[in-house]
């Protein structure tokens, strides 16, 4: 059984936790690169979970976390979802749909009438995962990668 659980600043261990995994598991699959992460500290993380207006979850499958993903507000009209992950052990039970499924609500409440996105390209299990939520590719350009030659790929969907 998995569960959902929001967090806060205060639990920044529980979100460095499944954030090193993510950037340990598929290091392919995210802008960050791990060690840009080990010299920040305490203070580095907790200011990630402190973002105003951010959204952050994790996935628990009994006490051990499984996923992970963010809803970071834009503007007043854009919401993005950011750095999802979803163990190894735990893809294909649903843990990713949960975790899109929880900020898109969160994006619908908070008045978003548009929620983004940006995945590396060649990245195809997310990039169907997105597609099966609605979402699709935009014309805009993502930012630049570490190789300095491609940019993230963007995708977005209308919520209202």
């Amino acid at each position: 059984m998995v569960s959902l659980h929001i967090i806060t600043p205060d639990d920044w261990p529980l979100w460095q936790e499944i954030r090193v995994a993510a950037l340990t598991d598929a290091p392919h699959a995210f802008k960050s690169r791990l060690a840009d992460w080990h010299r920040g500290g305490q203070e580095q993380w907790r200011a990630r979970l402190a973002i105003p207006g951010a959204y952050n979850v994790v996935a628990r499958q009994g006490s051990r976390p499984v996923g992970m993903v963010r809803g970071i507000p834009v503007d007043s009209e854009t919401s993005e979802l950011r750095s999802l992950w979803v163990s190894p052990e735990a893809r294909g039970d649903g843990v990713g749909d949960r975790l899109i499924e929880a900020v898109t609500t969160w994006a619908l409440r908070s008045g978003s009438t548009t929620l983004k996105l940006a995945v590396i390209p060649g990245n195809e299990s997310a990039i169907a995962l997105y597609r099966r939520h609605g979402f699709l590719v935009t014309d805009e350009q993502g930012d630049l990668l570490p190789d300095g030659v491609t940019r993230e790929q963007v995708m977005a969907k209308r919520l209202r």
